[in-house]
């Protein structure tokens, strides 16, 4: 698994992640509509975590810098 994610765009993920759960834990979202956000904000964030998105790779998507 080749890092594909670069620093901003993993800090964007954490940025939307941050927002999704603050909105959900004081209950501006809720219902269906907030459990399903939350768990998209988990995977944003777990992706920011290890530097790789799965949907990037088939389309060979690269936002980090590549080493020479």
């Amino acid at each position: 698994m080749k890092k594909n994610l670069g620093a901003i765009d993993r800090g964007v993920r954490i940025l939307i992640a941050a927002v999704v759960a603050t909105l959900f834990f004081t209950n501006i979202i809720s219902g269906v509509l907030g459990t399903v956000l939350l768990v998209v904000a988990a995977v944003l964030l777990l992706t920011s975590f290890i530097s790789f998105c799965p949907l990037y790779a088939p389309f060979g998507i690269r936002t980090c810098k590549l080493k020479e």
